[in-house]
């Protein structure tokens, strides 16, 4: 039987998911007043649950954190058109470069440092330095920045993921060839079915069912996210093909990816997101934050934030002609790794064993 945090409180289990409701939903908008991202006080509040022994092992909050989940990278894949990326493209592809050779270097420099195999060293770089396109695209309004600034952060934003998805898929299914063969074939075939479904539902469903397609595209979304979940890729790179053949898919139904379908399912990942911040808090262990972690983590912020900075101004710099403070506006939007680095400190600490 799932823990109940009743036990811990003294109170009846409904209200106890009354009180957390509260604290989810009203605190982290507070204090938004002072600039502090919801994300990192829903986070905190987990930690905070976690050091009090409450909500452990939460069936229900483990339900609501995984549509959180599901809902943040759904939304990052539906932001993509590949239309208004390509004027763009070159400058794109000169990023991503970029990225891997830094991915590679820290990669190397990881392993080397914290005696790890590649493979680990690899998800370990990607953590420190993929950008949370779905966090990121969802607090864009809130940065103050103009129209092209933010059609520069999110191209970069969301192709920077897509590379990074591809190295985390790789960096976890390279345990056999025979493996790597099978799970290339498996994701092959959903991104193959995931179109068939829609024209499906475009043909013999949504004409009998107006006002479904949001249902369906969240279904299609959580299914697909399970399934690659049960690959050993974790419930994103599911989530993430759905919005993208959603994209791709707006010609025959224009409601699956239309700009009211992408405001419900912001609004969906905003109710269910603190739930995944907040079970991601559950998991940090008091043994987690001691001052050796907190001093490799400082160093790692301040010497990794300085590097990603630099080489975004470099580079606009140099390709674009961008004047450095300019740079700097879309540079410092990149920044936030926060969603991609918990996904992979799980799959570290649970695939890898490591601390």
């Amino acid at each position: 039987m799932t823990p109940s945090p009743a036990d811990d409180l003294g109170i009846s289990t409904d209200l106890s998911y009354v009180f957390l409701l509260f604290l989810l939903f009203v605190i982290p908008r507070y204090l938004q007043r002072f600039r502090l991202p919801s994300a990192i006080t829903s986070l905190v509040l987990g930690v905070a649950a976690g050091y009090l022994g409450l909500f452990q092992g939460d069936s229900t909050i483990t339900l609501l954190a995984t549509f959180g989940i599901v809902a943040l990278f759904l939304f990052a894949g539906l932001e993509i058109d590949f239309e208004a990326l390509r004027p763009n493209a070159r400058v794109l592809a000169q990023h991503v470069v970029i990225a891997v050779v830094t991915i590679a270097a820290v990669t190397l420099g990881g392993a080397k440092v914290f005696a790890l195999d590649l493979r680990p060293a690899s998800l370990l770089a990607l953590a420190l330095l993929t950008p949370s396109a779905g966090f990121i695209l969802a607090s864009l309004d809130g940065f103050g920045l103009t129209p092209a600034e933010q059609l520069w952060i999110s191209s970069k934003a969301i192709a920077a993921e897509l590379m990074a998805l591809a190295v985390l898929f790789i960096a976890l299914q390279t345990t056999s060839v025979a493996q790597f063969g099978v799970s290339v074939v498996a994701l092959g075939a959903l991104v193959l079915v995931i179109p068939q479904l829609f024209r499906i539902f475009a043909a013999r469903i949504a004409p009998f069912a107006p006002r479904s397609e949001f249902a369906f595209l969240l279904m299609i979304a959580v299914v697909c996210a399970y399934a690659t979940r049960k690959l050993g890729v974790y419930y994103l790179v599911g989530a993430f093909i759905v919005g993208v053949a959603a994209q791709r898919f707006r010609e025959r139904l224009p409601a699956i990816s239309s700009e009211r379908m992408l405001h419900a399912v912001e609004a969906f990942a905003s109710v269910f997101a603190p739930f995944y911040f907040f079970q991601a808090g559950l998991h940090i262990r008091p043994q987690d934050l001691g001052l050796p972690a907190l001093l490799i983590g400082a160093g790692l912020l301040l010497v990794l934030l300085a590097l990603r900075l630099g080489l975004i101004v470099a580079h606009r710099r140099f390709a674009i002609g961008e004047a450095p403070d300019h740079a700097a506006r879309v540079g410092v939007a990149l920044m936030p790794t926060l969603v991609f680095a918990l996904v992979i400190g799980d799959i570290l600490r649970e695939q890898f064993a490591v601390s």
